[in-house]
């Protein structure tokens, strides 16, 4: 997926009617993009992953002023956050990572 239909996708998710959040947005994209990258051992996302990056970047822009916090409360409201962000997709990444295992092992042969 491109970086701007991810940055479009993000905004969407966000709620950000303008460009005024680009510069943060394209920031927060790339360094998701990056960590994923190497959690993949890829040099590039793949479409079917596509979408942790638009959910990883979505909640970082959203907890903006509060890195570094594991819990919040205020008036009853209580917000927990995990120590990462990729935690809930680990499953679905090493799927992925299986998956190429297993076709890179494949060998074609031709009579």
């Amino acid at each position: 997926m491109a970086a701007e239909t991810y940055l479009d996708d993000i905004r969407l998710l966000a709620g950000i009617e303008d460009g005024s959040q680009d510069k943060l947005l394209t920031l927060i994209i790339r360094m998701t993009e990056s960590r994923l990258l190497t959690l993949l051992e890829s040099p590039e996302v793949p479409d079917s992953l596509g979408y942790i990056v638009l959910e990883v970047s979505t909640a970082r822009y959203n907890r903006i002023g509060s890195e570094g916090l594991s819990s919040h409360t205020q008036d009853g409201e209580s917000l927990n956050f995990v120590d990462s962000d990729f935690d809930r997709f680990a499953a679905d990444i090493e799927t992925w990572k299986t998956a190429q295992k297993t076709t890179a092992n494949w060998k074609v042969k031709f009579l």
